[in-house]
């Protein structure tokens, strides 16, 4: 996981671990929520474009989300 976290790709660490198929490092490759988190903001940037909210707007909008679950 650490070397996920660290940008190894997962052909090289599948290699390290010594597993055939790249779908059994896959397996136990699982993404911690702040690595998502990167990943969705970088491609939400490329497909969105810059946010419409301000800090604040951003803060209410959270915070109700949160009351509603």
């Amino acid at each position: 996981m650490h070397l996920l976290e660290n940008g190894v790709n997962l052909i090289y660490i599948r290699d390290i671990l010594g597993h055939s198929s790249v779908v059994t490092t896959e397996t136990y490759a699982k993404a911690n929520p702040e690595m998502k988190r990167h990943a969705i903001e970088a491609a939400t940037t490329k497909t969105l474009g810059p946010s419409r909210y301000d800090q604040t707007s951003r803060q209410d909008l959270l915070t109700w989300l949160r009351q509603a679950i």
